[in-house]
């Protein structure tokens, strides 16, 4: 059967993906950030993953304001890079899976999840830079990607308990698919920040390592943080570490943890990568 071994939490901070694209990693603001990411793309490209399960937040690309998904699923066979105002990123078309993927859908749909069914969709940094991050720069990304897509962006989000039960939905539904594939998901965004208004630039990091640490050890805690702990303690963007909720639901009871990585600042982001291991 087909089987989660890993799940990662990243932020996507689009300035990532246009300091990698502009040959600014050797830059001395980003240097100390990309050397960071090193260990976790050693350790991807140990694990090759067959599929990775990329939960993220379309930043209006996919999705304009007439229609907004809760939980979005990509069912497409490729997935192209949508322009963000200058330009689509110039990285590969992202392959999906599609027979896998309706699979997903029927499975989370008779587990009462509602899901909206995309058969066309662009992608945007939100899954890109992660993809860059932890796999660098190929000529092809060297793994299937179903896109899952959560609304972070209008009122109101899906709370952290809602996604958490989410990814244990997706476990059980990939252990249901009859083929031997080793998957990895990835829970995007965040840490802390907020890109306007008065508090523009608030980080919190005893905020963002205590998440972390939840994650590893106690993340049942981390499901009593309620959307406006997020607003006040981490910046109004913080709430798309409900994302990596989706991630560690998905990893079952036990997890290792392999690796982890915190920085400070990535534009005006606190930028955070773990890496957990299904036990």
């Amino acid at each position: 059967m087909a089987r989660i071994i890993a799940g990662v939490g990243t932020s996507h901070t689009p300035a990532i993906g246009a300091a990698v694209d502009n040959g600014k990693t050797d830059q001395p603001y980003w240097q100390p950030l990309f050397k960071g990411y090193e260990p976790a793309k050693r350790w991807i490209a140990e694990v090759k993953p067959d599929v990775v399960i990329m939960v993220y937040n379309d930043h209006v690309n996919a999705f304009d304001f007439k229609i907004v998904p809760t939980f979005a699923l990509g069912c497409a066979e490729e997935f192209p890079i949508a322009d963000e105002g200058w330009g689509p990123r110039p990285v590969p078309v992202v392959k999906g899976y599609p027979e896998l993927a309706a699979h997903l859908v029927q499975s989370l749909v008779l587990d009462e999840f509602d899901m909206t069914i995309c058969n066309e969709m662009q992608v945007d940094h939100g899954l890109t830079v992660p993809l860059t991050l932890l796999y660098g720069t190929p000529q092809v990304w060297p793994c299937r990607v179903i896109p899952l897509a959560v609304n972070v962006i209008q009122y109101p989000a899906p709370t952290g308990h809602r996604c958490f039960r989410l990814g244990q939905a997706i476990r059980r539904a990939i252990e249901r698919w009859d083929e031997e594939l080793k998957v990895v998901i990835f829970g995007t965004g965040g840490m802390s920040h907020q890109i306007q208004g008065p508090r523009a630039g608030l980080t919190n990091p005893a905020f963002d390592k205590a998440f972390l640490d939840g994650l590893s050890e106690d993340p049942e805690r981390l499901l009593r943080i309620q959307p406006l702990e997020y607003l006040r303690e981490a910046g109004a963007e913080a709430i798309e570490l409900v994302m990596w909720l989706i991630m560690r639901g998905a990893l079952g009871e036990r997890v290792q943890e392999v690796y982890r990585f915190y920085h400070i600042p990535a534009s005006s982001t606190a930028v955070g990568n773990i890496v957990l291991e299904s036990r």
